[in-house]
């Protein structure tokens, strides 16, 4: 077992709070001439999810960063010049063409998986590779249809063979046309300096710990683990000389490492107010968003509606550094309705409102109409606050 370490530097948990914002582009002036491409590099991975309220997550993250971006804006900047590809990182997720190599471990382990959940019917993988050399680029619905029925689950054989053709790396996807995934040979579609899988496992990981500590400034164990859906062995294997730096945060009680560029400098400067998508990296971690923000997030899509708590698609609000509330939006023509909205006291009502109206405009809706609050008494305040900002 490697000997780790004693950390020399300990940090408040308003230090480690700070460092998380401006690890994820929340805190200092936004680099917008890097733009969407830029918040993408910053993260290192932007989750992908189908659900769309506002705008889909992928859309919703670089909003939350940089303003109201244009949504063609968004789509453009990742699905252009193979500046990215699609794969299994914390999730399905966006991520920048040059880790491409850094998952080669991954995808040998796919490779040498023995079960999966759908079956891959005889010779559709050939044939499929096979088309795609011959016609590719192509949909699942041009390669000859992604289900057997209407039901999610139930692909057709055409599907399961490119998806595992994906999760190989035989295929990759770096482009998206109406949502729809467009496959093409991996030796096609990445450039030639990053198309291989030299590196060891050992290498792989090490480098994606170290992303996942540069992406969130400091974190435990656990807080590095799951960003990139790592397991807490093979973070254990590579820590100590993954470049990240132990360190001892107040009241975390577990182990940390930090960035250390994020060390070296203080974080200053404006804290952004914004809804944030419930898959947005700075709190896609529930354990590590409880210890760092004090607040409970955790996504009710999923959850059948009685027992909802939240909402549908609560989004929290981030304003002055901290996470004041969430809204549960909906859009009815020009309207942005929020069907519900949890407050943390009368002084998030500002914030929130704010929140509110900036995500409207983006979204080309001219009102605002709210339906429930949590604390009814600050249901007029907030929908005054709202008047007095629409005008």
């Amino acid at each position: 077992m490697t000997t780790l370490p004693r950390p020399t530097t300990t940090l408040t948990a308003d230090d480690a709070r700070r460092m998380a914002l401006r690890a994820q582009g929340f805190l200092g002036a936004p680099d917008r001439r890097a733009g969407v491409r830029g918040v993408l590099r910053h993260l290192g991975a932007v989750q992908l999810d189908t659900i769309s309220v506002l705008a889909r997550s992928h859309e919703l993250i670089p909003y939350a960063r940089l303003g109201a971006v244009g949504r063609k804006t968004v789509e453009s900047a990742y699905w252009t010049d193979t500046h990215a590809f699609e794969y299994w990182s914390h999730a399905a997720c966006i991520l920048p063409v040059e880790e491409w190599p850094h998952f080669a471990f991954r995808r040998r382990a796919y490779r040498g998986r023995p079960h999966w959940n759908h079956q891959l019917p005889d010779g559709a993988y050939d044939q499929v590779i096979k088309q795609l050399r011959a016609e590719g680029p192509l949909t699942a619905t041009e390669l000859g249809g992604a289900k057997k029925t209407n039901d999610w689950w139930d692909w057709s054989g055409t599907k399961v063979a490119v998806e595992r053709a994906l999760m190989y790396g035989e295929v990759v996807c770096v482009e998206r046309r109406g949502w729809k995934r467009v496959y093409d040979l991996a030796e096609r579609a990445i450039p030639d300096a990053l198309l291989h899988d030299e590196l060891d496992d050992t290498e792989c990981v090490r480098r994606l710990v170290r992303l996942a500590g540069e992406s969130l400034g400091v974190g435990t164990r656990a807080d590095i683990a799951d960003y990139h859906r790592l397991k807490g062995e093979q973070v254990d294997a590579v820590i100590a000389d993954s470049g990240l730096v132990p360190v001892e945060v107040e009241g975390w009680g577990k182990p940390a490492w930090a960035d250390p560029a994020a060390l070296a400098t203080p974080p200053r400067g404006r804290h952004r107010t914004t809804l944030l998508s419930p898959f947005d990296s700075l709190i896609w971690e529930r354990a590590r968003t409880e210890r760092i923000f004090g607040f409970t997030h955790r996504l009710e899509a999923y959850v059948p509606k009685p027992k909802r708590v939240y909402g549908y698609f609560a989004m929290p609000v981030l304003a002055g550094g901290l996470l004041v509330g969430r809204v549960d939006p909906a859009r009815e023509g020009s309207t942005l309705v929020a069907r519900q909205v949890t407050l943390d006291g009368p002084k998030a009502v500002p914030a929130v409102a704010q929140a509110l109206i900036e995500a409207a405009t983006w979204v080309n809706c001219t009102d605002v109409r709210v339906e429930r609050v949590d604390a009814p008494e600050l249901r007029e305040p907030l929908t005054r606050e709202l008047a007095g900002l629409l005008g």
